[in-house]
């Protein structure tokens, strides 16, 4: 048995902070962020928690599949950015969405989470444990950026997305993941919970800390592999890949990998621009709004890729 998706959600703040208004705290501009990123807009959280946008996504997934909430069996929440350290936000979920048979716990691998959670939940499906998976990447980044920042503050928004997984009969999924803590100092993050980008901005080493050319040549050498690893489990080969669906963390990542691998570029959907970097909430929230544009048919072959601190990579490629 697989793990098929049955319904995908979404939830993004309603504020948006385009880069002419963070232009008027840091010393940037629309054109300098749209030309080394590819990000216009991001949605930052006024009132609502990490948990309460995993809850909002959870229940748009929920309800697009049909399903009842009383069949869920395991509820995963990749997160780095959840307001408490327990309960955890699975549990939160489950009490959002009435899911009253369900375990769940959170899976913190930064950006790559999501991903790792989705092949998690395959694997307890693989195995019989689960018939039904509700898997939901959710972080608020706004908490965690020093907005006196250029290097980082541009990158990151806030959000949540979700997909429902079922087990099926179908053509195997094949995964890959790896994680290199040598290099993590490249890019790190201490626990720290405010709110929003006006509050206090002392204590900047509390903030994420980020070399950015070592985690661009992180990605994008990276990133190529895995996907040839994972193609390597398959007689498939990249052009048999109608989809190429990875972390959005910089359009010039996104397109250097592109190159890499001699694929067309318009294999690899892109979001960025409106929602910035979400972390772990990049894929899910790009896989629903494809989702919702009816850009899926039966039978196409799907390959996410997240990648972020850690370091840590991970790949997954099933059949829609």
């Amino acid at each position: 048995m697989v793990g098929k998706i049955c319904g995908t959600g979404s939830y993004v703040p309603p504020h948006v902070m385009d880069n002419d208004s963070l232009a008027k705290i840091v010393d940037t501009s629309d054109a300098w962020i749209r030309e080394r990123t590819g990000i216009g807009r991001r949605h930052i959280i006024g009132e609502e928690t990490t948990s309460y946008m995993a809850g909002q996504a959870a229940l748009r997934a929920v309800e697009q599949s049909g399903i009842d909430p009383e069949e869920i069996d395991l509820i995963l929440v990749a997160t780095s950015s959840s307001e408490t350290v327990f309960p955890c936000a699975a549990c939160e979920v489950q009490k959002t969405i009435g899911a009253v048979h369900a375990a769940g716990y959170d899976l913190n691998a930064a950006c790559t989470g999501f991903v790792l959670a989705f092949n998690t939940a395959q694997a307890y499906i693989g195995a019989g444990i689960c018939r039904t998976v509700l898997v939901i990447g959710a972080d608020s980044m706004s908490n965690l950026v020093d907005w006196t920042d250029r290097g980082t503050c541009i990158l990151f928004g806030d959000g949540a997305g979700a997909v429902v997984l079922r087990a099926e009969e179908g053509a195997p999924v094949y995964m890959a993941a790896h994680s290199e803590g040598e290099k993590g100092a490249a890019l790190t993050g201490l626990s720290r919970h405010r709110k929003g980008w006006d509050a206090a901005r002392e204590d900047k080493a509390s903030y994420i800390q980020m070399d950015g050319q070592a985690v661009f040549k992180f990605a994008v050498r990276k990133v190529p592999e895995i996907i040839e690893e994972v193609l390597g489990q398959t007689d498939l080969e990249l052009e048999d890949i109608d989809y190429f669906v990875l972390h959005q963390a910089n359009r010039r990542i996104i397109e250097a990998v592109a190159k890499r691998l001699k694929t067309d570029i318009e294999k690899f959907p892109m979001n960025l621009e409106e929602y910035a970097n979400t972390s772990a909430a990049t894929v899910p929230i790009l896989l629903d709004e494809m989702n919702q544009k009816e850009m899926f048919r039966t039978g196409q072959k799907v390959m996410l890729c997240g990648f972020g601190a850690g370091l840590t990579w991970a790949a997954c490629l099933f059949e829609w």
